[in-house]
C-alpha cells in the first residue's frame, strides 16, 4: 500500500510548503518542551508529548506532499500509519505510537488518569520521533 491509495480516502496531495513544516516543527518543540514540565500533571504532560507526535507525523506527511482530511473519522490513525511510509519508522514503533494514540482517546474521553509509565513513554516517542523526522527532512533537502 502507497499514501497515494488513500488519496480521496483519508488523504489529499498537497504541495509541500516549507514555511509550514516549520511551524509544526516548531511547535512540536515547544510542546515537548512543555511535556518535559515535571510540575504538571500527568495528562497534561502526555497531551503535549502527544500533540507533538501528531504535529511532527503531520510535517512529515506534508513534506511527503499529503495531509489528512480531518472531516473524515480517523486522521491521528492514519497520521501514525503514515510514518512508515514517509520517514520509514518501524512497525513495532507504529504500533506503540498508536497505542499512545488509543491511551489519548480513553483519557480524554474517560477522564481516566495517565500513570507515569505513559507519559514516560509518550515523551520518549515523541523525542525519538523529532530526531528522526528532523533528520529526514534534512535528507530531503
Amino acid at each position: 500500500m502507497t499514501l497515494d491509495n488513500l488519496i480521496g480516502k483519508s488523504l489529499e496531495r498537497i504541495e509541500p510548503d516549507s514555511t509550514a513544516i516549520q511551524r509544526l516543527l516548531e511547535a512540536a518543540q515547544r510542546n515537548l518542551k512543555d511535556a518535559e514540565l515535571t510540575g504538571l500533571s500527568n495528562e497534561t504532560r502526555f497531551d503535549a508529548a502527544y500533540k507533538a507526535i501528531m504535529q511532527l507525523a503531520n510535517s512529515s506527511l506534508q513534506a511527503s506532499g499529503f495531509r489528512t482530511l480531518t472531516s473524515k473519522p480517523g486522521h491521528h490513525q492514519t497520521l501514525i500509519q503514515s510514518l512508515v511510509k514517509t520517514v520509514g519508522i518501524e512497525t513495532d514503533r507504529m504500533i506503540v505510537l498508536d497505542a499512545l494514540r488509543k491511551q489519548r482517546n480513553i483519557t480524554d474521553y474517560s477522564g481516566d488518569l495517565v500513570e507515569d509509565a505513559a507519559v514516560t513513554e509518550c515523551l520518549l516517542q515523541a523525542r525519538y520521533l523529532l530526531e528522526t523526522v528532523t533528520v529526514w527532512l534534512h535528507s530531503k533537502n
